[in-house]
């Protein structure tokens, strides 16, 4: 179920249509379509930020993160529909994708600074899209686990408030900690 959920709500964002959907979930494209067309209702606001970034791209060839970082998608304004689908997407997924980029970073930032002021045994080794891992003595485990989430969830506050949420995983190794 959680598999699905993901599929619809990434595939929307991403630009699938029924066709794809149908296939990505294995069910026919009528009630892939319906699907997205109830998804579009109950969330209406997802279809119109998915129409100002495109319409936004199309007036200057780029669109940002909530940091300001810009995307330049020259295709944007293409009389191939292929071309111009591919910049359309683009135009709704990277300012999705390059915020969450610029917040994991602004937490790995914060983050190792804490660290290195706490002056224990615990590190940071890995980032892996939204997750980081770290190796920390099991005397270590508890105070740690409150700091990285606090600091995780407050690296960047988003607009109008949405909280961002974090959790954490323990374990002798990534697959465990899962």
């Amino acid at each position: 179920m959680r598999y699905k959920a993901k599929s619809v709500n990434f595939g929307i964002i991403y630009g699938q249509g029924a066709f794809g959907l149908a296939d990505n979930l294995g069910i026919s494209r009528a009630e892939a379509k319906e699907i997205i067309d109830n998804y579009k209702k109950e969330f209406p606001k997802i279809q119109q930020y998915m129409d100002d970034q495109v319409n936004f791209a199309k007036e200057n060839e780029y669109v940002q993160t909530l940091m300001g970082r810009k995307r330049w998608l020259r295709d944007i304004n293409s009389s191939n529909f292929t071309v111009r689908g591919f910049a359309e997407r683009n135009a709704i997924n990277s300012p999705i994708q390059g915020s969450a980029a610029d917040m994991i970073k602004l937490a790995m930032i914060n983050i190792h600074a804490a660290l290195k002021e706490k002056n224990g045994q615990a590190k940071m080794i890995l980032q892996v899209h939204d997750e980081l891992v770290f190796d920390v003595p099991e005397s270590e485990a508890d105070d740690l686990e409150n700091l990285i989430l606090s600091l995780m969830t407050t690296a960047m506050p988003l607009p109008n408030g949405v909280p961002v949420e974090a959790e954490v995983g323990r374990g002798k190794n990534w697959l465990e900690a899962h």
